[in-house]
């Protein structure tokens, strides 16, 4: 039950502690394998960050919703200069890098749930949804968010070069 709805100090023992995990359907205790702890041990900083979010229930989520955007808004800074690191040292131009870095950010979770997905249901339907709605959000609103902006600004001024 601690699992399912933590209170927010549990929330930061969770993130620190590794434990066996417990299958409550055949009433099984799981021992951590060497992998569980390796991943664990290279996350646990990250895992006592995110800690940071107050639970869902504090103020009817509106805390967790704040700090939540917060909290994306400091990692994309991070991998923003992550990226903009890699690229210096590999010699890539920051547009190739970055464009690169985009497409794996939002691809990569997208993938991820659609392979969650398909293992957890009887038929494809549940992926195969997830993988074109994706696909269909990162085009019309990649593209064509950054074009509708353009638009707009280039016909409120006049005098604004055209590319």
């Amino acid at each position: 039950m601690n699992q399912q709805s933590p209170s927010w100090s549990r929330q930061f023992i969770n993130a620190v502690c590794l434990g066996p995990s417990i299958d409550e359907d055949n009433f099984v205790v799981e021992d951590v394998t060497l992998w569980e702890a390796m991943v664990h041990f290279f996350s646990v900083g990250w895992n006592v960050l995110f800690a940071i979010v107050p639970p869902a229930d504090y103020a009817n989520g509106k805390a967790c919703f704040v700090v939540s955007l917060c909290m994306i808004g400091f990692v994309t800074a991070i991998v923003g200069e992550i990226g903009t690191v890699f690229g210096c040292a590999v010699g890539l131009k920051e547009s190739i890098t970055a464009i690169t870095f985009v497409a794996l950010g939002t691809s990569l979770p997208d993938t991820f749930a659609s392979m969650s997905a398909a293992k957890n249901a009887d038929s494809a339907d549940a992926a195969i949804g997830n993988i074109t709605g994706s696909n269909s959000v990162n085009v019309f609103l990649g593209l064509g968010l950054p074009w509708a902006i353009a638009v707009t600004v280039w016909a409120s001024n006049p005098d604004h070069p055209k590319v």
